[in-house]
């Protein structure tokens, strides 16, 4: 966040409720169309030593939503991990695992959004039971499990499933290796949240 250098400095963020505060005040900020950061090169060189970053949020890689300027966020601030339906791998789950165990990151969130490519994708699947070769087959068969959850048939299935699937990865990042035990002392927290493309809102999920 910019402070000014004539103020006293600002505490850094610590707690996992701190840290949501922020990405919700930021991502009014956002919405409002009054961001406080232009992310310039200046932004950089300031932030370029220790890092102590307060969340580490886990999105899709839709070029949509980038989460640095949705939650107006600046360099050294959060962690971000993307993949296609924010899906997670060992990968993604260990990266998660460093910030929090090793840089102190007192908040995950979990951020899906409103029609996701990739949630579709896995609908169209199962709705014609057919499975895409390859790679692409792999975001698919990740993704399956929330869209049989909520019914590949039902009113709004992408949408469903998407909410879902946010749900279940919530659930899978509690039992991160040193994780489990950041929670378990209230150092950390997880949420999970869904992003509107038309507005810009984030919404957290219960």
């Amino acid at each position: 966040m910019t402070t000014d250098s004539s103020a006293p400095p600002i505490p850094p963020i610590s707690t996992a409720a701190e840290a949501l505060a922020e990405l919700v005040a930021g991502n009014k900020r956002f919405v409002g169309g009054h961001p406080e950061h232009g992310h310039q090169v200046a932004s950089a060189a300031s932030a370029s030593g220790d890092q102590k970053p307060h969340a580490v949020v886990v999105g899709c890689i839709d070029s949509r939503v980038p989460l640095e300027a949705i939650f107006d966020q600046t360099f050294g601030e959060i962690c971000v991990v993307r993949s296609g339906g924010h899906v997670v791998d060992r990968a993604v789950l260990g990266s998660v695992g460093f910030a929090v165990a090793k840089l102190g990151v007192p908040l995950i969130m979990v951020l899906g959004h409103k029609r996701c490519g990739a949630v579709q994708a896995a609908v169209d699947a199962v709705r014609n039971n057919e499975h895409p070769e390859g790679d692409i087959g792999y975001l698919v068969e990740q993704l399956t499990p929330a869209v049989l959850q909520v019914g590949a048939d039902t009113p709004d299935a992408a949408e469903q499933a998407m909410r879902a699937h946010v749900t279940r990865t919530v659930r899978r990042m509690r039992d991160i290796t040193g994780v489990t035990d950041q929670i378990a002392a209230g150092r950390a927290d997880i949420v999970g949240a869904v992003y509107d493309l038309d507005t810009g809102l984030v919404e957290l999920l219960p």
